[in-house]
């Protein structure tokens, strides 16, 4: 070890030997107080040998020329980066900004390791700690924090919620409340089965659309899918019928046509995807004509309606 660079400082605590320092707030003595750097704290120095509360004790400056010996807190490999532990020791755990790199790996705990200091902090994203002080995120890192923000922000599953009341006929009429109508879809409670929900309700051979309208988003990532999701049923286990779709985009003529897969016995969670390359630049609605396919002796039941979408960031 090449070893110039220590000055003398007096313990502000009882410190071990090759323990990372700093000097302690509010100390009046000469030479100065020293005590223990903590986890993501930055050091002047590291102890020389350990002494007891009140001693003087020798420490090797950060700034001092060759490499440092430096306690371990855990094991970690030759070329870890290394940042602040507890008790003045170092990990390969990001806490704070990295102090340096682990020459020698150190196998466990106490390990007495070589280290070569970072001439300047580091303000690599991923070698940079974050406080997280609200306890929002499982991240520890800077880098790590932001893909997770990112993520999330460019996920797909972003919704445009559609209600069932806003639903019409292509005459332009409401759907209307079960009053012993058979021959147009009614919306009411319980879609004509037990069920305590509001629903869209088709009896046996009829097939007449519903429209709905919305307006997208501005951060809509017309590069992604849009896809209708609904939860839907046949009425019974005899029919097995689709439902399609004719959507348009703002005040467009141009149809797009989807279908969906086909509706089993119990309500399940069914898509229907409109390609991205059926999106024009600059969409902001989207108008959907929902028709049920045969059904000849079974009711088609729909109990919800949604849009999933991705987002893209917005920059002004």
């Amino acid at each position: 070890m090449y070893n110039p660079g220590t000055r003398t400082f007096t313990g502000g605590e009882a410190l071990e030997n090759k323990r990372r320092v700093k000097i302690k707030n509010g100390t009046t003595t000469t030479p100065p107080e020293v005590e223990y750097a903590d986890a993501g704290e930055q050091h002047i120095g590291v102890t020389e040998y350990a002494i007891a509360s009140g001693d003087l004790v020798a420490i090797k400056l950060r700034n001092a020329d060759g490499t440092h010996e430096i306690t371990a807190a855990g094991a970690f490999a030759v070329d870890a980066t290394l940042y602040g532990a507890a008790d003045g020791k170092v990990d390969d755990a990001a806490s704070g900004s990295a102090i340096g790199k682990a020459v020698e790996a150190a196998t466990a705990d106490g390990d007495i390791v070589e280290t070569v200091e970072f001439a300047v902090l580091s303000t690599t994203a991923a070698n940079v700690s974050i406080a997280d002080a609200g306890n929002h995120t499982a991240q520890t890192t800077t880098e790590a924090a932001l893909q997770e923000l990112y993520q999330h922000l460019l996920s797909v599953q972003n919704f445009i919620p559609v209600s069932l009341e806003s639903l019409i006929e292509t005459d332009g009429t409401n759907l209307v409340a079960r009053l012993g109508i058979a021959t147009t879809p009614v919306l009411d409670m319980a879609g004509g089965d037990a069920d305590s929900s509001l629903e869209v309700n088709w009896v046996a051979s009829n097939n007449d659309a519903v429209l709905f309208q919305v307006s997208l988003p501005p951060s809509l990532d017309v590069s992604a899918d849009l896809v209708i999701h609904f939860r839907a049923k046949s009425g019974g286990a005899t029919d097995t019928p689709t439902i399609s779709s004719d959507a348009f985009f703002n005040e467009g003529d141009t149809k797009v046509e989807d279908v969906s897969s086909a509706l089993g016995a119990a309500f399940a969670e069914n898509t229907i995807t409109i390609a991205n390359g059926d999106i024009p630049a600059g969409a902001q609605t989207l108008t959907v004509e929902l028709t049920p396919g045969a059904h000849t002796t079974d009711t088609v039941v729909l109990s919800a309606l949604w849009i999933e979408h991705k987002n893209s960031i917005l920059t002004s």
